[in-house]
């Protein structure tokens, strides 16, 4: 009966402490609030610390820009890194965009120059007369030759001509002469600066003699026009290429006097390579039957 006299006072209980039981069940709640708000803190905070982590995951690729059209898989998804050849440090061995593994990428190569195509060779003549009077300045752009005017030693040549045309000698004793039935006339010779129609020519007599010329090749379509004649005598015109091929040979006979012709030869052979011109005498028919040659010229 004492102790329940200590615990209640004035009609009202009362802790050990001196105070009453509702403003212990107060601090009791409020203690609870209080631990219920700590541990919603600490709830959430962990909660944030998730969130984060998992933002962060999220955004360690790269971000796509948003647009109207799904976007597919990223470009190399699925498939390894491939170092780029550009970068420094990267093995050459490695593989490139687009190739199979292991497959080197092609090596960079001068593209080949384009061959030249083979030169067909061509050659063939004609024969037509002489005109009166034979201008080499116009017919040898390219290269001309005179015999005659100078004796028998020495040509007149176009100044600054190609060097084309080429004396190779032949066989006999070479002559010269002033009666031919045309003149011939230059503005551009050398060692002779002009002439306004000379008829002087070379000659050699006997069967078997005559003269050889040589025309070198460029690659280009070439014409020779070869003014030559003979004299109680049938001459012979042989044409060949010095890298083989066509060949050709003309006659011109007169048994009882002169005779001129022109020879216009066109020929096509490789660079550096030569026509071939002998005009011998096949057959004399008098004391001194023989073949002459006046001029030749190129274009």
């Amino acid at each position: 009966m004492a102790e329940e006299d200590r615990t209640r006072v004035g009609g009202r209980a009362s802790s050990p402490y001196g105070q009453t039981r509702s403003a212990l069940r107060r601090i009791a709640r409020a203690r609870r609030r209080r631990r219920w708000m700590v541990e919603a803190l600490a709830a959430f905070a962990c909660l944030a610390a998730v969130v984060g982590y998992l933002g962060a995951e999220q955004h360690a690729e790269p971000r796509q820009e948003e647009s109207g059209v799904q976007p597919g898989p990223a470009p190399g998804a699925g498939r390894p890194a491939v170092p780029s050849p550009l970068r420094p440090g990267v093995d050459a061995d490695a593989a490139s965009p687009g190739l199979r593994p292991r497959q080197r990428p092609p090596s960079p190569s001068a593209s080949p120059s384009p061959s030249r195509p083979a030169v067909v060779p061509v050659l063939t003549v004609t024969q037509a007369d002489v005109p009166a009077r034979v201008d080499l300045t116009a017919a040898g752009p390219v290269d001309w030759v005179h015999w005659g005017l100078l004796g028998a030693d020495q040509a007149v040549r176009k100044r600054n001509g190609s060097g084309a045309i080429r004396d190779e000698g032949g066989r006999g004793r070479r002559e010269s002469y002033s009666n031919n039935p045309e003149a011939y006339a230059w503005r551009d010779g050398a060692p002779v600066g002009s002439a306004g129609g000379t008829t002087s020519g070379l000659y050699t007599c006997g069967r078997g003699n005559g003269f050889t010329l040589a025309v070198t090749a460029d690659g280009e379509p070439r014409t020779v026009r070869l003014y030559a004649g003979l004299w109680m005598a049938r001459g012979r015109l042989d044409l060949r290429l010095s890298t083989g091929g066509p060949t050709s040979t003309l006659r011109m006979e007169d048994p009882h006097t002169q005779h001129t012709a022109e020879f216009t030869i066109r020929f096509q052979a490789p660079r550096g390579a030569k026509l071939l011109v002998n005009w011998t005498v096949e057959e004399s028919f008098g004391d001194c039957g023989n073949v002459g040659v006046q001029a030749v010229a190129l274009r």
